[in-house]
C-alpha cells in the first residue's frame, strides 16, 4: 500500500490537496477527524479551543503518536486498497508510528504558504473549529508548532510551495501523483 501523508501548518492548502487526490479516486483519512470524534464523544462543543485542548490531552495521556495510532485502526477498517491519503500529519512520532505499522512506502508532502497568504485564507474559510480571530490563529500556529509540526515539515519527502494560484497548485499535486 502507498501511504501519502500532507502535512504543513494551518491554511497552507492541505485541504485542496486532499481535494485533488479525491478527484483521483484515492481514500483518504483527515486526521482532524480522529480529534473531532473524540470531541464529539464527550459532548463538547466544535471549535478550535475544544479540538486544541483534546487532541493535547490525548498526546499527554496516550503519547505523541496517539492520533496515528488512531488512524491506524480507521484504515484497517477500510478493506483491501492500493493507496490513502492521511491529512494532518504533527509530529515526527506519528510518521514513526505510521512507517512502523504501515511500512516504508509511506512518503510525507509538505504545503509550505507564506504566513500573509495563510492569514488570508484563515479569514475566508468556514470550517466549523476555524476562528477568525488573528491572535488565535497565532496561537493555533504556536500550538501546532509546539506539538513538532516544524520538525515534520522539515523533515518531508516533498515540499510544494503553494504561494501561486489554485490552478497551478492543484497541476503541481497532480504531477506528484503521477510520480508516485
Amino acid at each position: 500500500m502507498k501511504i501519502i501523508a500532507f502535512t504543513g501548518m494551518p491554511f497552507a492548502g492541505k485541504t485542496e490537496a486532499v481535494k485533488v487526490t479525491k478527484e483521483a479516486e484515492i481514500p483518504m483519512i483527515r486526521m482532524g477527524d480522529m480529534v473531532w470524534n473524540e470531541v464529539n464523544k464527550r459532548g463538547l462543543k466544535l471549535n478550535d479551543n475544544n479540538v486544541g485542548t483534546i487532541a493535547n490531552q490525548m498526546r499527554e495521556k496516550h503519547g505523541r503518536g496517539i492520533w496515528a495510532i488512531k488512524t491506524i485502526n480507521k484504515i484497517k477498517t477500510m478493506g483491501n486498497i492500493d493507496s490513502i491519503v492521511i491529512d494532518g500529519i504533527r509530529n515526527v512520532e506519528e510518521i514513526e508510528v505510521f512507517k512502523s505499522e504501515l511500512g516504508d512506502n509511506f512518503v510525507v508532502i509538505a504545503v509550505e504558504t507564506s504566513e500573509e497568504t495563510r492569514r488570508k485564507r484563515a479569514l475566508e474559510r468556514r470550517r466549523k473549529d476555524d476562528s477568525k480571530d488573528v491572535k488565535k490563529l497565532k496561537e493555533r500556529d504556536q500550538r501546532e508548532l509546539g506539538w513538532g509540526l516544524g520538525s515534520v515539515i522539515a523533515s518531508a519527502d516533498i515540499v510544494i510551495l503553494n504561494n501561486g494560484s489554485i490552478d497551478d497548485f492543484r497541476k503541481k499535486i497532480k504531477e506528484i501523483l503521477k510520480r508516485l
